[in-house]
């Protein structure tokens, strides 16, 4: 498994890391041949914040994770951070091939980057 940002070979917490990322960050329909990958998540990123905001938004990141990165199931969503097209996404999983529980923190990045 290569890093998509350094070419570098990562782990596959990594990779799993790098995979919802990306999930995540593609707006939904922008994939030739693959209109169905991606997320809402870039749409909703900067709207005004409110309970069903926030509620879209764990939606729109637990429905196409679960869709998508077949290597870990979901227990629970928290985003620590939304400001300014950046989040912090912080997920408890579970390896469904090992059992083993998982903490992932994924900064995404919506839009161009400075």
């Amino acid at each position: 498994m290569i890093s998509r940002h350094t070419g570098v070979t990562i782990s596959e917490i990594e990779s799993i890391e790098q995979s919802i990322e990306d999930i995540l960050t593609t707006p939904l329909g922008s994939r030739v041949m693959r209109g169905d990958y991606g997320s809402i998540v870039p749409d909703l990123i900067d709207q005004p914040m409110n309970d069903v905001l926030v509620l879209k938004i764990y939606s729109a990141i637990y429905t196409p994770v679960t869709r998508w990165e077949k290597r870990i199931s979901i227990e629970n969503i928290n985003i620590s951070k939304i400001a300014s097209g950046l989040m912090q996404l912080d997920l408890e999983t579970v390896h469904t091939i090992t059992g083993q529980s998982l903490n992932l923190n994924i900064p995404l990045q919506m839009g161009a980057s400075s």
